[in-house]
């Protein structure tokens, strides 16, 4: 996949479909609309590109704090894999902020991006003042020759899938509904990072990681959770928080791999939350900490059926 960032000077190597949105969690709605281009790529030859800004112009307007379901590099790595040609990651500068829309459709979705064909959700607005939205886009899509299609929301009961419903559920702790808005587990993917290492001396030696600013995680406790290493799979148990026994001075995420003693410092690992078992707690000893881990272990275990002599898939 050809990832463009940073840069307001590209353009693609031939005629586009594309969708456009911010993308965050890229969860089921969104994944209703790159279907869609998908197939529309596959069956008209044309290159399947994704539009999204660096920031969420919300957060860059202040008008919320930059708490995302998935950092850039997260939301790449999951669009990648989904089979899309190409992902722009456009600056939201202030000439972009001030763009009318027309000037938007022909500098870059004609000039640029040569579309030939475009699928955005019912509630899609662009340009100035969001004054751009799915009826100008037919309106211009006739003038320089692309189609536009405008798909439905996809439903929760009676709520519509969206990056705000699901930031609630996940500051709910609601994992099994999170994952389910999602299509996937919800995860923090980072390099493995020292920490006090008091887990390796208690004979639950555990992985590190220091989300990106911004990313938005769950409350503080511990979750079962499945790790990819270099394309191997652990099964293991989480905490997310300041680690209060040994006081850490950051949120992070602590992870206890079952069965595991390999060297994993500097490797990324991709962390996958699945159920919130319990509150994050301070410990009076290293000991209490030691009994506790074994039981946050045997309810992992029991969580993901895993045999006693078989626990690492």
């Amino acid at each position: 996949m050809e990832y463009i960032k940073n840069t307001l000077n590209f353009e693609t190597k031939g005629p586009s479909v594309i969708t456009l949105g911010k993308f965050d969690g890229v969860h089921i709605g969104h994944k209703k609309l790159i279907n869609r281009i998908l197939e529309i790529g596959k069956k008209d030859g044309l290159l399947k590109v994704i539009f999204t800004f660096d920031a969420s112009p919300q957060v860059r307007l202040g008008y919320r704090k930059p708490q995302t379901l998935l950092s850039n590099e997260e939301r790449r790595q999951r669009i990648e894999s989904l089979g899309v040609d190409t992902l722009i990651e456009y600056p939201f500068t202030l000439q972009v902020r001030n763009m009318e829309p027309e000037d938007f459709i022909t500098e870059i979705l004609v000039n640029k991006l040569h579309v030939k064909a475009v699928v955005v959700g019912s509630d899609f607005h662009f340009g100035k003042n969001r004054r751009g939205n799915s009826i100008m886009l037919k309106q211009m899509g006739r003038r320089y020759g692309f189609k536009v299609e405008v798909l439905n929301k996809v439903m929760d009961g009676t709520r519509e899938v969206s990056s705000t419903y699901i930031r609630e559920e996940l500051l709910e702790g609601h994992m099994e509904k999170v994952n389910r808005l999602l299509g996937y587990p919800y995860m923090v993917i980072g390099d493995i990072v020292h920490g006090h290492q008091l887990g390796r001396t208690i004979g639950v030696p555990t992985i590190n990681q220091i989300p990106e600013s911004g990313k938005l995680l769950p409350p503080r406790g511990v979750y079962t959770s499945v790790t990819w290493i270099d394309g191997q799979k652990f099964y293991g148990v989480s905490n997310i928080g300041i680690k209060p026994t040994v006081q850490e001075k950051f949120v992070g995420v602590e992870t206890y791999l079952f069965h595991c003693d390999l060297d994993l410092y500097g490797k990324e690992a991709c962390v996958q939350l699945f159920h919130y078992q319990r509150p994050e707690a301070k410990f009076d000893s290293v000991e209490e900490l030691r009994i506790q881990m074994n039981k946050d272990k045997e309810l992992g275990e029991k969580y993901f059926g895993i045999d006693t002599l078989d626990r690492k898939a």
